[in-house]
């Protein structure tokens, strides 16, 4: 959904000024996907991507509304028009490649497994296919198991369990009722600098990178979120988001 630029009159002083509406562009998130997107205490969508396309907007010249959305039903509500771009942490891959376009690269992260603290598994035996592992359902993690581990036959589909968002998951990790954990390495390192009584067990590479996903046709869009993120990423607030959000 974009907002038509809109045509201004006013009368002032026997002058008459026109002035021109800037685009409202809806950023579809994750709204339980920190420190990319995710909604904050007081109810405001937060995180590193919330910031940089905002921050882009007012440097190219549009607006950012943010939407929170299911992420396994993200892509579709993009594609039904219903949100305008996804800057929420989204890995570029070949199946997503086929339904949307994604901006240039601005993120690489790879994989990582967590347990409880006390547990005594390794990553090895985290994915033997005797203990049980959960993801988030749609993401990256979850399509990384189901090709490497559960095709294989390595794990029954019975020790993959998935959840709407990662923090469900840890809840479940740490209520005992599945043994391991995985996700993006940020997303899990994330988790534990907030408290949560974690420890990583292995960091599988998978190389992979983010972009901001749009609609095929919208190549305007796409244009100015790539001038903005080139100037993002030259600029000092690169700098700054990454010391505020970012678990080094």
């Amino acid at each position: 959904l974009v907002f038509s630029l809109v045509a201004v009159m006013w009368i002032f002083g026997g002058n008459i000024l026109w002035a021109q509406e800037k685009k409202v562009y809806i950023n579809g998130i994750d709204a339980d996907f920190p420190p990319f997107a995710y909604i904050d205490e007081e109810g405001n969508p937060a995180g590193y991507d919330v910031e940089c396309v905002e921050w882009i907007g007012k440097e190219v010249g549009f607006e950012v509304k943010t939407k929170p959305i299911a992420w396994d039903a993200i892509i579709d509500n993009l594609l039904a028009g219903k949100i305008d771009f996804i800057a929420s942490g989204m890995t570029i891959t070949e199946e997503r490649e086929k339904k949307v376009d994604f901006t240039i690269p601005y993120w690489e992260i790879d994989q990582g497994v967590v347990v409880c603290e006390g547990s005594d598994l390794n990553i090895i035996a985290a994915l033997s296919g005797k203990y049980t592992v959960g993801t988030q359902r749609g993401c990256t993690a979850a399509m990384w198991i189901e090709d490497h581990l559960v095709k294989e036959g390595t794990i029954g589909k019975d020790k993959l369990k998935l959840y709407e968002s990662f923090s469900l998951a840890v809840m479940d990790l740490l209520n005992g009722r599945i043994d391991s954990a995985m996700m993006d390495d940020v997303m899990v390192k994330d988790a534990i600098k907030k408290g949560k009584p974690l420890k990583v067990i292995g960091i599988i590479k998978t190389g992979e990178i983010y972009g901001y996903a749009v609609r095929k046709e919208d190549k305007e869009l796409k244009r100015m979120l790539n001038e903005g993120l080139r100037r993002l990423m030259k600029s000092p607030k690169w700098d700054e988001l990454i010391d505020k959000y970012m678990v080094k």
